[in-house]
């Protein structure tokens, strides 16, 4: 009987499909899959040569480049688990993350050989290794896996955690699988589709446009970094048809286009990483620039709701609906929320995480009935279109009033001298909390904290308006440009 839980590796069998069709381009190279495929199956039998083994847990310290798509796929190869480490973490971090997710190895890129070093001095059961002296071994001649289980687990990646540590988000192939099919069965497929990746693949939102290559056949244009000029000439002149941005990265892109246009062969903005300012989607508007805007999670292996093509106008400032195997609901003290009333925002589906590594205690709270309780806020309109509001955690209660900080950065964004905006809630003796700004200047304007607070009384409520400005040279952001708004109490504290 045929075991309906694996499917052939989807790297080997993309190879065979489609053996001559370009998988990825790099500023140093160009493979095919069959390329591709070689390489990682060479680097998975020198992977056993330096010991690594079935269900071993092994982490990458790396930046983007061929070299860790090939380190992901022949992690699969062997059956073992990736652990992808944050780069921008620190040292004793990423040491508390090796020691959790039990990483029997570490492989580091020659920029991060160091950090390595460093790591390993503090791990030493944790075998360290760069890619160029893994490369430099013997092949084992040990068989490899020719499939894939859909059950057993393929990535371990820590969410970025708000108080103590982190927690390290268990996914398996098969959440991978349906992420990608459902994402495809929105977005569509197109045979000349090319993916700009200028993303961190150790992020879930990279990860995820590795696992559609294989799966789709799709060719991937891979950036070491984000760099808004190299991908504002990917899309003009390369011929990259789709790239993943949050709402940083867009805001660049959109002072690199200026006055010009993407051609008509760009076909996809994928917009993620929480509520994206009005003023920033009506000048996508019209400037014609097709802004998908999607709602995801480390939990849910990237998107699991996204605003399909024809609702773009229509239901502008919307994440959409549930991918086509997903579910969704608003729940309000223990109660399913009517349709614009808000409440936290619970998913279910075959891409959404089966729990927590180590934290069984942290798994069941977010587990009930089948649903997993995401911790964002936001609500469904009558059409059943999800509009997310804010993380729950960020929500600031002032005078018994609700408070979303993305509410009130996107006003401050509309600001024509203010950069950026990031908002946190602060203790007030009278209303509890109250709402701190943080903003970055545009270079060459002025502006004073009076000049944002008459800004701001005329566009929110009085409640809404904070009571604090604080000009800032930059804020702080995570390797994907999202805004870490517990940072911004480390500035306040200065």
């Amino acid at each position: 009987m045929m075991n309906q839980k694996q499917m052939p590796n989807w790297l080997s069998q993309r190879a065979f499909l489609t053996p001559n069709r370009q998988a990825f381009i790099s500023r140093d190279e160009t493979v095919t899959f069959e390329e591709l495929n070689l390489q990682a199956l060479s680097l998975a039998r020198k992977l056993q040569s330096a010991g690594a083994k079935r269900l071993d847990h092994i982490a990458f310290l790396c930046e983007n480049s061929l070299d860790l798509v090939c380190l992901y796929h022949a992690v699969s190869y062997i059956g073992a688990v990736s652990v992808p480490l944050n780069t921008r973490l620190t040292v004793e971090e990423q040491v508390w993350q090796i020691e959790d997710s039990k990483a029997v190895l570490l492989i580091c890129d020659r920029a991060h050989e160091e950090q390595g070093i460093r790591i390993h001095g503090l791990k030493q059961q944790t075998t360290m290794i760069t890619i160029n002296d893994l490369k430099a071994l013997t092949e084992n001649d040990l068989p490899l896996l020719d499939h894939v289980d859909l059950e057993e687990p393929h990535t371990i990646i820590y969410t970025s955690g708000t108080t103590g540590h982190p927690k390290g988000v268990i996914l398996t192939n098969g959440n991978h699988w349906w992420n990608a099919v459902g994402s495809a069965l929105n977005l569509g497929l197109q045979q000349g589709d090319k993916w700009l990746s200028c993303v961190p693949l150790f992020h879930v939102s990279g990860l995820s446009i590795l696992m559609k290559n294989v799966i789709y056949g799709m060719t991937v244009v891979l950036h070491s970094t984000f760099d808004p000029e190299a991908a504002t000439q990917a899309i003009k002149d390369e011929g990259v048809t789709m790239v993943s941005v949050v709402s940083a990265m867009l805001s660049r892109l959109l002072e690199t286009l200026g006055e010009d246009a993407y051609p008509d062969t760009f076909r996809c903005m994928l917009l993620g990483g929480g509520p994206a300012p009005k003023v920033m989607l009506e000048v996508c508007k019209d400037k014609g620039i097709p802004i998908y805007q999607t709602y995801g999670l480390s939990e849910t292996a990237s998107q699991i709701v996204t605003l399909a093509p024809e609702y773009m106008i229509e239901k502008l400032g919307s994440a959409g609906k549930p991918l086509f195997p997903a579910e969704i609901k608003i729940m309000k003290d223990s109660i399913e929320a009517q349709p614009n009333k808000e409440g936290e925002i619970v998913v279910k589906g075959p891409n959404v995480t089966s729990g927590y590594l180590n934290r069984p205690e942290a798994t069941e709270k977010v587990y009930q009935d089948g649903w997993f309780y995401t911790g964002d806020v936001g609500y469904l309109d009558d059409d059943g279109f999800l509009y997310v509001l804010d993380r729950r955690k960020d929500l600031i209660i002032s005078g018994g009033e609700n408070v979303y900080p993305a509410e009130i950065e996107a006003v401050l964004l509309q600001h024509h001298f203010i950069e950026e905006a990031g908002v946190i809630g602060v203790s007030h003796a009278q209303w509890g909390q109250v709402p701190a700004a943080f903003v970055t200047i545009k270079e060459g304007q002025e502006l004073s904290p009076n000049e944002v607070f008459s800004f701001c009384k005329e566009r929110l409520a009085g409640y809404k308006i904070p009571k604090y400005v604080y000009f800032v040279d930059e804020l702080p952001r995570n390797a994907s440009k999202k805004l870490l708004r517990r940072d911004l109490y480390k500035l306040l504290a200065k």
